[in-house]
Parts: structure tokens; sequence; C-alpha cells
């Protein structure tokens, strides 16, 4: 059975290919993005199985009516993918505060704000699934990447918090954390004006490594995108979706790592009750 899918962030990507997938198997999509003519091309060849709006994520009344509009004149949407966002590269103290904004508005707010628009609408229909664009970036970190990691770490909470809150109503979740993968992410970094006081310093390795080619991307969007289409056409898709070779085990040793720590303090963490 097709299904109806609601996509922010079409214009490149996962986005992109998300909605080139879904259209050749014989989906509906509604698609977002910043730029209306990005996806003329699969208009003209799709017709009304393609519907299109024009969003900005940081206009908030604008994400709940353009949201409003796709469930109204489609009917019902199974899957919706909170995929836009961007990378904001440089250490903390090199950013604006104005950079800093303009992440959190986007990357966090915005898919918040995307959220909490469909659920009314799942609700109604008696479930559905939403699909949460992270990264390894929501449970790992890199140097220079702070502000991009606060959103991502922030999404990921606010999602496991949402889908045990919602669950009875049969909507669920799945956060895709996908490693570094061979997308335009790079090439939308807004990059900070770097302070000399950090160049011999790991965020300053990191910048060298980002801008020399030090990274080795192996990750393949196309894989990525048909494991997303796969996991949502399961029954009881996982909450998280690590995707990537590099990312199984940056994350593991993460985890790893969090847990020897909380059970090297564990003796002074239960010693913190009142004595009855």
């Amino acid at each position: 059975m097709s299904k109806t899918w609601f996509i922010t962030g079409t214009s490149s990507g996962f986005g992109r290919l998300l909605t080139e997938k879904l259209l050749a198997r014989g989906d509906r999509v509604a698609a977002t993005l910043r730029r209306m003519d990005a996806l003329d091309d699969l208009r003209a060849t799709y017709g009304d199985k393609l519907w299109i709006a024009s969003l900005d994520l940081t206009d908030q009344q604008a994400v709940r009516t353009t949201v409003d509009r796709a469930f109204t004149e489609l009917g019902r949407i199974d899957v919706v993918v909170n995929n836009a966002g961007y990378g904001l590269f440089g250490a903390a103290e090199e950013v604006s505060d104005e950079e800093i904004r303009r992440q959190i508005d986007t990357n966090l707010i915005g898919s918040i704000q995307i959220i909490r628009a469909a659920l009314p609408h799942l609700r109604a229909q008696g479930g559905g699934l939403i699909q949460q664009v992270a990264s390894e970036g929501g449970q790992i970190t890199y140097p220079s990447f702070s502000l991009y990691h606060a959103t991502k770490w922030g999404i990921e909470g606010f999602v496991d918090a949402v889908s045990k809150e919602v669950a009875p109503f049969g909507i669920k979740f799945t956060i895709v954390e996908p490693g570094p993968t061979r997308t335009d992410f790079a090439r939308g970094l807004a990059i900070a004006e770097p302070m000399d006081v950090y160049a011999d310093t790991p965020a300053g390795d990191v910048r060298r490594a980002i801008f020399n080619g030090g990274f080795d991307i192996k990750g393949d969007p196309n894989r990525m995108a048909d494991a997303m289409i796969a996991y949502a056409d399961q029954d009881n898709p996982p909450l998280r979706l690590a995707l990537g070779s590099s990312t199984y085990p940056s994350i593991r040793t993460a985890l790893e790592s969090r847990l020897a720590e909380l059970e090297a303090h564990k003796a002074t963490t239960l010693a913190m009750d009142f004595d009855d």
C-alpha cells in the first residue's frame, strides 16, 4: 500500500533523495523547501503526486500553517520526516550571537515546531511515524561543532520524551543518526570567523581536517535513504537508527565511556539520599 510523506528540506541531500525514491515507488510526497523551483523536474514527472510548499523553519507561524495545509489537502500523512537543517562550524567563542540564534531556531526549535504541528493530526487519524533526522552528533561530539551538537542532542532528548507521551495514540518515532555522509552538508556549513588562540587546539585540528580533506567520508546517502524508507515500512521501527560504518564504533565508544564514568562514581551517586 502506498504511503503519503511530509518531508522538510527537500532541495538537496537526504530530503531530495527520499523524495525521488518515494515518488518512483508510487508514494505521495508533501515536500517543503526554501527554493520552490528546486523540484521542478520532479513536479513535471509526477504531477499531483508531489505537493510542494515553501517553508522557512524559523517562521513558527508558517510551520504550523504549512503542516495544517498539507494534512488538510492530502487527507492523511503516514510519515513525517524532519530533515531540514544545517551545521554551524566554530568553537563556542568564535560563533556570534546571531549565528547561535539561527542555528537553534532552525535545527532545534524548527524541528520541535514541525513535530508539535503534526501531532494533533496524527492523533486524529489514529497514528503515524515521525522520522527525526539527527546525526551521530546527537550522541558524540567533535570540537568546533558545539552549537550543532547542542541542537542535535537537544532534539534527541525532546523526541525521546515525546515518543513516550504519544505512544498511546499510535504515534511512533525514529531518530535517524547518520555519520559522515557524501551529501552537501559541508557545502552548507555556516563558518564562524576563526580566532588565532584556537589554532593549536583540538578545535583548530578539526578545522584543518575539514578544510584540508582530512576526514574519510564513507557514508552513502542512497543506501541511507533506502534504509530510512525500509524502516518506515516496518510495523515497529526502532527509536534510534544509526547509519554508517564509522557511526557504529563512534556511538558505541561514547556510550561505553559514559557508562564507565557512571560506574566509576557509583558509590558517590548512591550516597546522596537522606538517611531514613
